[in-house]
């Protein structure tokens, strides 16, 4: 059991790391959102670098039965099922209690299409997508997100890779993008991708 934690801190902790030159393009006391919260320890880390005077936490925390799904976070990772989901959506409200009394951040628990599309186009300054990686859902994650930023904001997002249990999804999705020629893939580092919205 504590081998299982520890390997899970650990792999949580460079995921951190690897993402931190991502602090130095997000504008401070910008409008932003996160796609795919599960704990809130990045949005924690965004919070405290970026210091957002506006963020919105979007994620369903719902479970993920499928077999499809078996070492996702939000499937075979959640081991007491839509229960232990329940608990991860508790335990972020609680994280952000004040943030939350005071404005600041807008927890919207739902699919992320549905969530973002009740909010205004080009309204963000930049989104942050690690949502669903499959790529039906990575690539409608990336184009709604474009909409929803303004011209030259920030659309980026993690885990473009090969492989994983999405089977390539975010890579697929990133670069059937870059076709598009409505924003410019600015930077790709440490499964990292950053777009940068045309004016």
């Amino acid at each position: 059991m504590l081998k299982r934690f520890f390997e899970q801190w650990r792999r949580r902790s460079v995921a951190s790391d690897a993402r931190e030159f991502l602090f130095d393009l997000l504008p401070k006391h910008s409008v932003g959102a996160e796609i795919g919260v599960h704990l809130g320890d990045f949005s924690q880390a965004i919070l405290q670098a970026v210091q957002p005077k506006e963020f919105h936490l979007i994620d369903a925390w719902q479970h993920e039965p499928s077999e499809l799904y078996k070492t996702a976070w939000y499937g075979g990772g959640a081991k007491d099922g839509q229960a232990e989901m329940d608990r991860r959506y508790a335990g972020v409200c609680s994280r952000f209690e004040r943030e939350i009394r005071e404005g600041r951040i807008h927890i919207q628990r739902g699919y992320s299409d549905a969530m973002l599309d009740r909010l205004p186009d080009a309204h963000f300054d930049w989104i942050y997508i690690d949502g669903n990686h499959l790529y039906e859902f990575a690539k409608k994650d990336i184009e709604l997100s474009c909409r929803k930023v303004k011209p030259g904001g920030i659309v980026c997002g993690d885990d473009y890779v090969d492989g994983g249990w999405w089977q390539g999804g975010v890579k697929k999705a990133v670069d059937e993008f870059v076709k598009k020629a409505v924003a410019d893939l600015i930077e790709i580092r440490h499964g990292q991708f950053v777009f940068r919205k045309r004016a």
